[in-house]
């Protein structure tokens, strides 16, 4: 039984930053942990004891971590805006490995734009993302039926579509992240329409 202390993860874990998740466990494979929820990037101030949520986070996150403290192979998430990138190359760049496949879903870019982003030595695949849900794209990216994850349990599907990615090799636009931030357009006020 693969414990989340003996992943990448387990670091993530110790500091608070895996929040609301809908999995945290061991997969359907051997040796992989899962998680699907939120990795905090930046915390707000905290006065005594009171607990905040954070200012930021990647959202929607689907990642699998293997045992023995391997690097994340596959990791996709929502960020609100592109500029986040560089927090998430900060915190979790130590986990990630440059044969990984890291997808990123941005609010605020071009709903037609696609790139490949790289910081360091790990590239993050860029896309937007509007209406939709970090896991419905990366079905319809990878080619995933729904009716082939239909029947599979919460960590089969992860299982599942983190295989899959793992062969992803679409070339995208390669960008620089000052570039990207020069075309991101400004961050949507998520509260914007919704009724009071």
């Amino acid at each position: 039984m693969t414990s989340i202390d003996t992943t990448a993860l387990g670091r993530l874990e110790q500091a608070h930053r895996l929040l609301n998740a809908v999995l945290k466990a061991p997969t359907t494979k051997p040796g992989r942990f899962g998680f699907r929820g939120d990795i905090a990037l930046k915390f707000q101030q905290q006065l005594a004891d009171e607990k905040r949520p954070p200012e930021y986070s990647i959202e929607q996150v689907l990642v699998i971590a293997p045992e023995n403290g391997g690097k994340l192979p596959f990791l996709a998430g929502y960020l609100h805006s592109f500029a986040y990138l560089a927090d998430v190359a900060e915190l979790l760049g130590p986990l990630l490995s440059p044969e990984g496949k890291y997808f990123m879903f941005c609010n605020n870019i071009d709903l037609l734009a696609k790139y490949s982003v790289k910081i360091g030595d790990i590239t993050f695949i860029v896309l937007p993302l509007d209406e939709s849900t970090v896991w419905v794209e990366m079905l319809e990216l990878t080619g995933i039926d729904k009716n082939d994850v239909k029947k599979l349990t919460t960590a089969g599907k992860l299982d599942y579509l983190a295989d899959k990615a793992s062969d992803f090799s679409e070339p995208f636009e390669a960008v620089s992240y000052e570039d990207g931030m020069k075309r991101m357009g400004p961050i949507k006020n998520r509260n914007e329409n919704r009724p009071v």
